[in-house]
């Protein structure tokens, strides 16, 4: 996005950003979020005691060691993909494929129905004991 369309205030906090970037490596780990940073920098200003844990030490870290995260990080990012997957419900799963596969089975028979009506043929009936597109049974 072009930043000369963006309000004032957000182009003020991306420069703030920029010059903090260890706010941004928190985001990306997942400690904090761009809303609630943005909350504070707006009620709080730029030179309030809260940044004061992100601005030290910043002047000594080259710009190559803010491009590549390091090891830690890694391992910290694949740890909470870890428990994210831990976390998810194997039933609210299941139940997101068959509302999928039931949207698919409507989609085919429109399709079909489309089909058909171009050739001036009956559509391919399903079996009438079957009500879901695909054979496979739930557990």
């Amino acid at each position: 996005m072009d930043d000369s369309k963006l309000h004032p205030s957000v182009r003020e906090f991306k420069q703030f950003l920029k010059d903090n970037p260890k706010i941004v490596r928190d985001v990306r780990l997942g400690k904090k979020t761009w809303q609630d940073l943005y909350e504070d920098w707006s009620l709080l200003g730029e030179k309030d005691e809260r940044w004061a844990e992100y601005m030290d030490d910043e002047a000594q870290v080259p710009k190559a060691a803010e491009e590549s995260p390091p090891k830690g990080e890694k391992i910290e990012l694949v740890s909470q993909l870890f428990n994210q997957l831990k976390n998810m419900d194997p039933e609210q799963i299941q139940k997101q494929i068959t509302n999928i596969s039931q949207a698919l089975g409507a989609i085919q028979g429109v399709i079909s129905q489309f089909q058909s009506s171009g050739k001036n043929e009956q559509p391919p009936s399903a079996p009438p004991s079957s009500k879901h597109p695909f054979s496979f049974r739930q557990d």
